[in-house]
């Protein structure tokens, strides 16, 4: 027992698991977050630069425009221009300089190597003017740019779907978590703490051994556990709080739709001479029939709808008795407890927060005998309703520890335990025989595989050689005598 509560220690100073998946998810938003807002911040920034276009297929037509103003046109040839040129018998005159390149398009340390360009010896102002008339005027094209996109919430819907989330989930998170640990703190403070239950029928509370010792063990954000120990006819009691997920978002919606509610559960461990021969189950009749079939000491031992004693007032009806014997029955559900907890009417008062009770000194688990209360856990207001079902646990514990069978239902119930001995050696041996059957044939078949590898000479000397083996096997034995 006490290395039970040596690992839930160790397991609580662990991290939690919620608390990483919370950090997970925050990591995960955040980025999300930085990847869409500097998305963004990218366009909004190529937008200012004007005069550049995505598509590059307006600068390739302007490229077009500026290359054919720069082109000059082919130099005209006529037959007068040739026979005024033979008629001139003077040097012939110079050719004008060419035409300066616009200055914005034109750089003559970047065109470096260029020849000048050659125009025709006769040039007239008639021809010129002509030649100007056919050139393409150069227009500056002006390069439209975009406008930046207006500033719209439909743009920026991811992150704020992802920011609503983040912030519902942190809120539900501490608030949730802070419920769930009132909810703790408020149960013990009611049965564990000074002058209480407990303290008045256990020696130690809590898993330390001073008086600043934690009443509660933390497992997780929906899992409290308190240990008590130090009372006679048993070795110790654990009971495990299992509330709801209050902390986890997606889990608390589910609860909308599937209902489950807070549960308490106090297994008390009795000493190996402190209880007799008992298999005894308590719940509601759906629930009986459920545990009937589920526990496996309940299928050997026990039988259901066990009929009342005669002449006794008994549970409820909505409840139903799962017992070895009628005999048992009878004298563990006594009339304290009937007019306590589990009469007609005391029942329709406190019945809403019973779940079951179990009692076998033939658990399945490390410990044999073993008690079992499973109650509702009330809300913090109205803890204190379930005073009566916490008291049950100090008086079975007393009641069953004093308990002896009859001598007539102790030989029932031995005839039964033995019955049940050998048919679970019997299932013990069945096991070891198909685990042998299946070690043979694991082996044949890795053998069959050896042979199948082989050669015909290797396996004809293995098949001589187990055809001697059988023989020697199969002949006479003979045996000598020495005089």
């Amino acid at each position: 027992m006490a290395i039970r509560w040596k690992r839930g220690l160790a397991t609580s100073l662990s991290p939690r698991v919620d608390d990483l998946l919370f950090l997970i998810a925050l990591l995960s938003v955040l980025s999300i977050l930085t990847h869409e807002l500097s998305r963004h911040f990218v366009l909004a920034s190529a937008a200012d630069f004007e005069g550049f276009d995505p598509d590059g297929d307006d600068l390739d037509v302007d490229l077009d425009i500026t290359a054919e103003t720069v082109t000059p046109a082919p130099p005209a040839t006529s037959l007068s221009g040739a026979s005024s040129q033979e008629s001139h018998h003077g040097p012939p005159s110079s050719p004008p300089p060419p035409p300066p390149p616009p200055s914005d398009l034109w750089d003559e340390d970047e065109f470096e190597g260029i020849p000048p360009t050659v125009h025709p010896l006769d040039h007239h102002p008639d021809s010129a003017a002509s030649d100007d008339s056919t050139l393409p005027t150069s227009t500056p094209v002006e390069l439209s740019s975009p406008l930046p996109p207006p500033f719209s919430l439909r743009s920026y819907f991811l992150e704020i779907a992802c920011v609503t989330f983040l912030i519902c989930f942190a809120f539900n998170y501490f608030h949730g978590k802070r419920r769930n640990e009132g909810i703790a703190l408020a149960w013990v403070a009611k049965f564990a703490g000074k002058d209480s239950i407990f303290d008045k029928n256990f020696s130690l509370l809590g898993t330390g051994d001073g008086n600043d010792a934690p009443l509660l063990l933390k497992e997780g954000q929906d899992v409290f556990k308190f240990y008590s120990s130090g009372r006679r006819y048993c070795q110790g009691m654990l009971a495990t709080m299992e509330l709801l997920s209050r902390h986890d978002l997606i889990s608390r919606a589910l609860h909308l739709v599937f209902s489950k509610k807070d549960t308490i559960t106090f297994e008390v461990v009795m000493n190996e001479d402190a209880m007799d021969h008992v298999v005894l189950a308590l719940a509601r009749k759906k629930t009986a029939k459920m545990m009937h079939k589920e526990e496996r000491d309940l299928q050997r031992f026990a039988s259901p709808a066990v009929a009342p004693p005669a002449g006794r007032k008994w549970v409820a009806d909505e409840l139903m008795v799962v017992a070895e014997s009628k005999e048992v029955a009878g004298d563990l559900i006594t009339d304290v407890v009937l007019d306590q907890v589990f009469g007609d009417k005391a029942f329709e008062k406190f019945g809403k927060w019973f779940i079951s009770l179990h009692f076998s000194d033939q658990s399945p688990g490390s410990h044999k005998k073993i008690l079992m209360f499973k109650f509702v856990l009330p809300d913090v207001r109205n803890i204190s309703d379930m005073s009566r079902l916490v008291t049950l646990v100090p008086y079975y514990i007393d009641l069953i520890g004093r308990y002896k069978l009859s001598s007539h239902a102790r030989s029932k119930t031995e005839t039964a335990r033995a019955k049940a001995a050998q048919e679970a050696y019997k299932e013990l041996q069945n096991a070891r025989q198909e685990a042998l059957q299946k070690k043979k044939a694991e082996k044949k078949k890795l053998m069959e595989e050896v042979e199948a590898k082989l050669s015909a000479e290797a396996l004809r000397k293995k098949e001589d050689k187990e055809r001697a083996r059988q023989l020697k096997k199969g002949g006479p034995r003979l045996k000598m005598l020495r005089r």
